[in-house]
Order: C-alpha cells, then structure tokens, then sequence
C-alpha cells in the first residue's frame, strides 16, 4: 500500500507541476478525439435523421451494417486505415500514416457509426409522434424538423458524448495508425499502455488521473443537462 500511496503522491506531483510532456499528451489527445467527433457528428446526426424518416430499398440491410461497424473491433480499423493510407495503398501518395490525422480517420471511423446508430434510434422513437403533432398544428416541413430536432436534443447530446467517449479511450486503432511517436502522436491511452510496459507507474496513474476527470467533467455536464431537460 505504501507503494501504491507514493505511486498516487507522485503522479499529483506530476499534474500540480504542470509536467510539459504530460500536458501536450493531453493537448493532443483532446485535439485529436474533439476533431473526430466533430467531423462524425457532422456526418453522422443527418445520416441517423435521413435514415430515421425514411424508407427506401435496402434500408434494413443498411441499418444491420451501421450496428455491425458500431461494434467494430478499433484493431480492425485501425488496420484497415492504416492498409489504405500505407505507401502502397489507395492513398499512400499523401503520406498520412504515422501522424495525428491517420489518427482522426482511425477514429471517424469508429464514431461515426456509433452516432449513426444512436441517432437513427431515437429518429425512429419520436418521429412519427411528432410529425403527426406537427400536422395537426399545421407545421410544414421544415418546422416539423426544427421540433424534431429539438425534442431530440438530450438524445442527440447523449449520441455526442458516447461517441466522444468511444474516441478518447481509443487505443488500438491510434496505436496502428499513430504509432505512438514522441511529441508527434502519442496520446493519453498508448502513452499509458507504454509506461505500464516500461514500470513507470507515476505517470501512468498521473494520464489516467487526467482521462478519468475529463470522462467525470464531460459525464457530469451531460447528466446536469438531463435533469435540467426533464423538469
């Protein structure tokens, strides 16, 4: 315990001393995951709409392939981006493996799927409720996917979060494309799974103090949002 104790003190050591390398690692983390969800979010919320209010030939098997990619191993991924961003690849002219953008692919691929998903689901929950309230107040179409819009939104903040989640505790798709390089793509997780193997115990607690209060902080604003929503 007196080991565990000092392994504890020294990592709050590290955060309070505002360790340089430690807090880049973080820096680039947040860049990293927040520019995935961002991009997946874009794509992902219409896509779950667009899916959600319509019918069209080949939907059931779509929706099937979303559910499949939304419990796509990250290893898969991350192998099957780093194929086609390899110098022999598809895109290999670009050069991108090994750097913080193969990383955000890796992980749009990962999260957008999910939102798809999450998204779709609560379409199909609440659409037809709601576009038949908006017929009968005499709302077109364009109103009747403002209220859609807004009657999902703790839904749709939820599919946000989950996502944003699912990429900042990424490990095995970052670590495929990323490579874990020093102060070019090394993140909280592949950083921690590196000290773990190395026994340098302090600073892997000290990164996995830090990822566990920004889960607690982004967790937290969603849980207040809830309550607030349903008063």
């Amino acid at each position: 315990m007196d080991a565990i104790g000092q392994g504890i003190a020294e990592a709050f050591r590290l955060i309070a001393s505002g360790d340089a390398e430690i807090f880049e690692i973080v820096g680039l983390s947040l860049y990293v995951s927040c520019l995935s969800v961002l991009i997946s979010t874009c794509a992902g919320i219409p896509a779950g709409i667009f899916l959600g209010i319509h019918e069209f030939r080949g939907k059931g098997i779509l929706v099937r392939l979303i559910y499949t990619f939304m419990s796509t191993p990250p290893v898969i991924a991350g192998l099957t981006v780093f194929l086609i961003l390899m110098r022999r690849g598809p895109l290999g002219r670009f050069q991108l493996n090994y750097t913080p953008t193969a990383m955000i692919i890796a992980q749009i691929c990962l999260v957008t799927p999910i939102i798809i998903g999450l998204t779709y689901n609560i379409v199909k929950e609440k659409a037809p409720v709601i576009s038949r309230l908006g017929i009968t107040l005499g709302a077109g179409s364009p109103a009747r996917m403002k209220l859609l819009i807004y009657e999902m939104r703790v839904g749709l903040t939820t599919a946000v979060v989950s996502g944003f989640g699912r990429a900042i505790s990424e490990v095995g798709a970052v670590m495929i494309v990323g490579g874990n390089i020093k102060g070019m793509t090394r993140v909280m997780t592949t950083y921690i799974t590196e000290l773990k193997g190395m026994g340098n115990y302090e600073r892997a607690i000290a990164i996995g103090l830090i990822l566990l209060t920004l889960s607690f902080l982004i967790n937290a604003v969603l849980y207040h949002f809830q309550e607030r929503e349903s008063r």
